[in-house]
Protein backbone atom coordinates (compact mmCIF):
# COMPACT_ATOMS: atom_id res chain seq x y z
CA UNK A 1 0.00 0.00 0.00
CA UNK A 2 1.36 3.20 -1.43
CA UNK A 3 1.46 6.30 0.99
CA UNK A 4 -1.00 8.85 -0.19
CA UNK A 5 -0.58 11.94 -2.68
CA UNK A 6 0.99 15.07 -1.02
CA UNK A 7 -0.43 18.47 -1.72
CA UNK A 8 2.49 19.15 -4.05
CA UNK A 9 1.93 16.23 -5.68
CA UNK A 10 -2.10 16.92 -5.33
CA UNK A 11 -1.57 20.40 -7.31
CA UNK A 12 0.36 19.01 -9.68
CA UNK A 13 -2.19 16.09 -10.65
CA UNK A 14 -4.73 19.37 -11.02
CA UNK A 15 -2.85 21.86 -12.81
CA UNK A 16 -2.73 18.72 -15.13
CA UNK A 17 -6.00 17.96 -15.67
CA UNK A 18 -6.53 21.97 -15.75
CA UNK A 19 -3.74 22.05 -18.73
CA UNK A 20 -5.01 19.06 -20.69
CA UNK A 21 -8.72 20.31 -20.13
CA UNK A 22 -9.81 17.11 -18.59
CA UNK A 23 -12.43 18.90 -16.71
CA UNK A 24 -14.39 15.40 -15.65
CA UNK A 25 -11.14 13.63 -14.11
CA UNK A 26 -11.12 16.77 -11.27
CA UNK A 27 -13.57 15.89 -9.08
CA UNK A 28 -11.71 12.80 -8.41
CA UNK A 29 -9.27 14.70 -6.73
CA UNK A 30 -11.38 16.61 -3.65
CA UNK A 31 -12.80 15.20 -0.88
CA UNK A 32 -16.56 13.88 -0.78
CA UNK A 33 -17.16 16.89 1.38
CA UNK A 34 -14.57 19.26 0.00
CA UNK A 35 -14.73 23.26 0.58
CA UNK A 36 -13.97 25.24 -2.12
CA UNK A 37 -13.78 29.14 -1.78
CA UNK A 38 -13.36 30.96 -4.48
CA UNK A 39 -12.11 34.68 -2.68
CA UNK A 40 -12.23 37.54 -5.05
CA UNK A 41 -15.02 36.00 -7.66
CA UNK A 42 -17.16 39.51 -8.16
CA UNK A 43 -20.68 37.40 -8.39
CA UNK A 44 -21.83 34.39 -6.35
CA UNK A 45 -21.13 31.35 -5.54
CA UNK A 46 -18.25 32.38 -3.35
CA UNK A 47 -17.93 29.05 -2.24
CA UNK A 48 -18.46 25.53 -3.11
CA UNK A 49 -19.67 22.90 -0.38
CA UNK A 50 -18.92 18.85 -1.65
CA UNK A 51 -17.53 17.32 -4.81
CA UNK A 52 -20.94 16.91 -5.62
CA UNK A 53 -21.49 20.66 -6.99
CA UNK A 54 -17.92 20.92 -7.87
CA UNK A 55 -18.53 18.01 -10.72
CA UNK A 56 -21.66 20.11 -11.88
CA UNK A 57 -19.60 23.22 -11.93
CA UNK A 58 -16.66 21.22 -14.03
CA UNK A 59 -18.91 19.02 -16.45
CA UNK A 60 -20.28 22.42 -17.53
CA UNK A 61 -17.17 23.62 -18.54
CA UNK A 62 -16.38 20.68 -20.13
CA UNK A 63 -19.10 20.14 -22.07
CA UNK A 64 -19.14 23.82 -23.04
CA UNK A 65 -15.56 24.18 -24.53
CA UNK A 66 -16.18 27.54 -23.11
CA UNK A 67 -12.09 28.16 -21.77
CA UNK A 68 -8.86 26.29 -22.71
CA UNK A 69 -6.32 26.83 -19.38
CA UNK A 70 -2.85 25.67 -19.60
CA UNK A 71 -1.10 26.29 -15.71
CA UNK A 72 2.61 27.46 -16.48
CA UNK A 73 5.24 28.91 -13.84
CA UNK A 74 4.28 27.34 -11.08
CA UNK A 75 6.01 28.01 -7.61
CA UNK A 76 4.89 25.86 -4.91
CA UNK A 77 5.32 27.07 -0.84
CA UNK A 78 5.47 24.41 1.61
CA UNK A 79 3.46 25.77 5.45
CA UNK A 80 3.94 24.45 8.43
CA UNK A 81 1.53 22.74 8.02
CA UNK A 82 1.93 19.18 6.25
CA UNK A 83 -1.52 18.96 4.76
CA UNK A 84 -0.73 22.59 2.91
CA UNK A 85 0.64 24.48 0.48
CA UNK A 86 0.35 27.56 -1.12
CA UNK A 87 0.51 27.39 -5.06
CA UNK A 88 1.31 30.68 -7.39
CA UNK A 89 1.21 30.21 -11.19
CA UNK A 90 -0.28 31.84 -13.88
CA UNK A 91 -2.85 30.69 -16.48
CA UNK A 92 -2.37 30.96 -20.29
CA UNK A 93 -6.12 31.09 -21.19
CA UNK A 94 -8.25 30.83 -24.52
CA UNK A 95 -11.74 31.55 -25.12
CA UNK A 96 -12.34 29.44 -28.17
CA UNK A 97 -15.97 31.86 -28.58
CA UNK A 98 -14.08 35.15 -28.60
CA UNK A 99 -10.55 33.83 -29.75
CA UNK A 100 -9.25 35.97 -27.22
CA UNK A 101 -6.55 35.06 -25.36
CA UNK A 102 -5.26 36.04 -21.88
CA UNK A 103 -2.73 35.56 -18.84
CA UNK A 104 -3.22 35.68 -15.56
CA UNK A 105 -1.81 35.12 -11.97
CA UNK A 106 -3.35 33.19 -9.19
CA UNK A 107 -2.73 31.96 -5.83
CA UNK A 108 -4.27 28.72 -4.65
CA UNK A 109 -4.19 27.42 -0.90
CA UNK A 110 -4.77 23.66 -1.09
CA UNK A 111 -5.11 21.83 2.31
CA UNK A 112 -4.57 18.10 1.15
CA UNK A 113 -6.24 15.15 3.76
CA UNK A 114 -5.46 11.25 3.14
CA UNK A 115 -4.18 12.47 -0.95
CA UNK A 116 -7.71 14.00 -1.54
CA UNK A 117 -7.91 18.03 -1.13
CA UNK A 118 -10.64 18.90 1.52
CA UNK A 119 -10.45 22.72 1.22
CA UNK A 120 -9.11 25.12 -0.99
CA UNK A 121 -8.59 28.91 -1.34
CA UNK A 122 -8.38 30.50 -4.46
CA UNK A 123 -7.15 33.92 -5.84
CA UNK A 124 -7.86 34.64 -9.69
CA UNK A 125 -8.25 37.59 -11.56
CA UNK A 126 -11.75 37.65 -12.51
CA UNK A 127 -11.76 40.46 -14.05
CA UNK A 128 -8.97 39.46 -16.73
CA UNK A 129 -11.59 36.33 -17.46
CA UNK A 130 -14.10 38.45 -17.94
CA UNK A 131 -12.68 40.80 -20.37
CA UNK A 132 -10.94 37.95 -22.34
CA UNK A 133 -14.50 36.43 -22.56
CA UNK A 134 -15.91 39.81 -23.78
CA UNK A 135 -18.15 39.93 -20.36
CA UNK A 136 -16.24 42.55 -18.86
CA UNK A 137 -19.23 45.08 -18.84
CA UNK A 138 -21.75 42.52 -17.68
CA UNK A 139 -19.55 41.93 -15.29
CA UNK A 140 -19.18 45.72 -13.97
CA UNK A 141 -22.64 45.97 -14.26
CA UNK A 142 -24.16 42.91 -11.75
CA UNK A 143 -21.12 44.43 -9.89
CA UNK A 144 -22.92 47.67 -9.99
CA UNK A 145 -26.50 46.31 -8.66
CA UNK A 146 -24.70 44.85 -6.10
CA UNK A 147 -23.41 47.84 -4.62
Amino acid sequence: MSAPATPREIFGQLAGLISAGKWSELPELYAEDTEVEIVFSPVPPRRIHGRAELRKRFEALEASDAVRLRTENIRIHETGDPEVVIAEFDYEGLYPATGRTFRTANIQVLHVRDGLIVETRDYHDHLAFAAADGRASQLLAALDQQG
